[in-house]
This record gives structure tokens, sequence and C-alpha cells, in this order.
């Protein structure tokens, strides 16, 4: 079993993953993710970007393969092992925000620091900062309820980020915010990233929100891609590109 690079902090070989169903999620896909850096997982709806990320993360087990996190094997880990992984060093972002309706917004945010033992004064300041950059501050003491559905994703992502992890994967992170804050969110992620050295796996089908990303990788049924550009053929007039796995 050959180890990782060492300034990758996520490194994948050969990720084969199966649904339950029997179709296939991923067929043997490669990658290293850099520390810091910010990766976009691109690709159409059923492409495989949610499972890899799942992968990735350690939220299930893969099929074959092998995952690595900072130079240590996660696909040999049991299913506790992984539940601590996923709550000392990984946030996550869904793409509907769940938030627990007993707790006021502070306290959801604060919520995965105070999991790890972190005192309630300190998780709420850290929550409170986070809530602040992604102007739902004002909102700390209401109940999740009363708020919008994207004042509902934006503490969402706070209280994704207020606990400082090490990889923060987000899964289509700002498909429920209107374009104008879903500008907004992705500066502050992007910001938050480099500024805290946080490393994002980021799984989008929009091109800007790919922008954002310091690296692009595609996914197509499962594979990675990339599109090689040809010269229109004359008995294949119009057909100027086309998708090869990699």
């Amino acid at each position: 079993m050959e180890a990782p690079p060492d300034n990758d902090v996520l490194w994948a070989r050969s990720l084969h993953f199966t649904h339950r169903d029997g179709s296939p999620g991923l067929t043997g896909v490669s990658l290293g993710v850099r520390e810091g850096e910010i990766l976009a997982v691109s690709g159409p709806r059923g492409s495989g970007k949610t499972t890899l990320l799942r992968c990735l993360s350690g939220l299930v087990p893969i099929g074959a393969g092998e995952v690595w996190f900072n130079s240590s094997p996660v696909h040999t880990l049991g299913p506790m092992a992984r539940e601590r992984l996923r709550r000392d060093r990984f946030g996550w972002i869904d793409p509907e925000p769940v938030l627990v309706p007993e707790l006021n917004v502070w306290e959801n945010a604060a919520l995965p620091l105070m999991l790890r033992g972190a005192g309630r004064r300190r998780a709420k300041v850290a929550a409170l900062e986070w809530l602040e950059r992604l102007d739902v501050g004002d909102k700390a003491r209401a109940r999740p309820h009363r708020l919008r559905h994207a004042e509902r994703q934006r503490v969402a992502i706070a209280r994704a980020l207020a606990p400082g992890p090490t990889v923060l994967f987000a899964d289509e992170p700002t498909a429920p915010l209107h374009r104008a804050d879903r500008t907004h969110v992705l500066r502050t992620l992007a910001t938050a990233a480099r500024s805290h050295g946080i490393t994002v796996v980021l799984a989008t089908h929009d091109p800007d929100t790919a922008a954002l990303a310091d690296r692009t990788v595609a996914l197509l049924d499962g594979r990675r891609v990339h599109t090689v550009h040809l010269p229109d053929a004359p008995d294949a007039e119009g057909r100027a590109a086309c998708s090869l796995s990699v």
C-alpha cells in the first residue's frame, strides 16, 4: 500500500462505490487535494459529486480503493473512528440547511464546538464571529423557524466553519441562495479558507461557483473526465469536443 504525497491533505486512489440499488456511483476515481486548496468537483447532476465527497469524508465506506487524510488511511477505519474523524477534523455543508429547531441560531452554530468539548462561552464567541461574517449576526437569538431559507443556510455554513475544520466538504452549499446572496457567501467561504488554512472540497454544477476554486476536477457518470477540443471533421460537423476519461 503506497502512502500519499506529503503535501496532499486528502488523497484517493481508484475509488469505487456502488449504490444500494446496484448502480455505480464511482468508478476508479483518483485525486489529491493539497493543504489549503479550494478544489471544485464539477459535473451534471448524477455525475457522482456528492458520492465522492461522502467517500472522501468517511461518511460512507468505499467499495474498493484507498482514501488518506494527512497520510493516515481512512478506508481502513471502522464506523466509530470515521465518526470521530468527521467530528474533530472535518466540516460539512449540505445543499439544504438542517438546523436543530429547539436551539437558537448561535446555539446551532456553536453545537459542533460544544460536542467537541469546548466551553459554552468559547463556542458562543466563535459562532457569533462567523454569524457576523455571514450577515446573520442580528439573528443570533432567533429560532430557525423565524429565518428565511437563505438565512438558515448561512447559519448552517457558520456552523461548519466555527470549529475551524481542517477540511470543509461543501455539497452545493449555495444551491438555496439567490445569486446576490450566493456571491457574498462564496467570497466569505474563500476568504475563510485562505485566512484560516482550511482545505475546501466543493461539489457544484454551477460554473460561477467552480470559478471560485483553485482547481477543478470534473466527473461524468462516476468517472473523472476532461474535455479535449477537436477540429471540425467533414462528416461530423458541429462536433468540436468530446469527453474522455482520465
